[in-house]
Parts: structure tokens; sequence; C-alpha cells
């Protein structure tokens, strides 16, 4: 039982030491991003071919080489996909309708996603609500 508790405690030392050097990380490898993000390496290439403005830099030897924003921008992808079911062209539009900086801010992205416009005054209005409580 020690064995089994010990290995534990390495395994979880092991992903700190690994999180702890891919802080500091200009660039990231493919596999790294997919370990990241949660996204298989296929489905990043196959992003990358449907979404123009996910293409990563290559490496002299041909490797993808993935900076913050890109890990950023696939994790939008992702939640747009994944969470918001849209389609891959549905996702397309929405970003080029709100401009992938812009859509990397969440709150535009909340309100953009939330089609209808009571509920974006409730949500705006409870937020300088919020505001005024934290000035006061």
């Amino acid at each position: 039982m020690s064995d089994e508790s010990s290995r534990g405690s390495t395994g979880r030392a092991r992903r700190r030491q690994a999180d702890a050097k891919t802080e500091g990380k200009r660039y990231y490898r493919i596999g790294e991003v997919s370990k990241l993000t949660g996204v298989k390496p296929y489905v990043l290439r196959y992003w990358e071919s449907e979404f123009r403005w996910m293409a990563p830099t290559k490496s002299r030897s041909k490797q993808r080489l993935y900076r913050q924003r890109d890990i950023e921008i696939i994790q939008l992808i992702k939640r747009l996909l994944w969470e918001e079911k849209f389609t891959i062209a549905g996702a397309r539009r929405k970003l080029q309708e709100l401009g992938v900086g812009r859509a990397l801010d969440t709150p535009q992205l909340e309100m953009a996603l939330d089609g209808d416009p009571r509920s974006q005054v409730r949500r705006l209005r409870s937020q300088l609500d919020e505001l005024r409580t934290l000035l006061a």
C-alpha cells in the first residue's frame, strides 16, 4: 500500500514539474498542446485546415510550434464546437463576426453566444452592480 501511495505522489510531483516547465515556455509542440487542451493531435491538424488563423509556425524540421495565444484560440474553438455545439462552419462564422481578438475576451463571447437581449441586459446590469459595490 505504501508503494501505491508513493507512486501516486510521484505522479503528482511529475505533473507539477511538467506544469512548471510549460509556464515559462514560448513555444509548445503539438503533443504538449494536445495534453494541455485535451484535443487530439489529428484534430488540431484538422482544425488548422478549417480555421486559417490557427496556423502555428513550423520549425526547420517542420514541427508545429504553438504559442500561448494559439493555445487560447484552440481552447476557444474547442468551447464553441464541444460545449456550445456549433458546427465548424458556424464556429468559423462566429469567430469572423467577433474577430479572434474580441472572441478571446470571455465576457464578449458570453454576450455574443446568448441571443436573448433581455438576458444580455440582465447580465450587464448585474456586472455593473458588482462594479458599483467594488467601487463603493
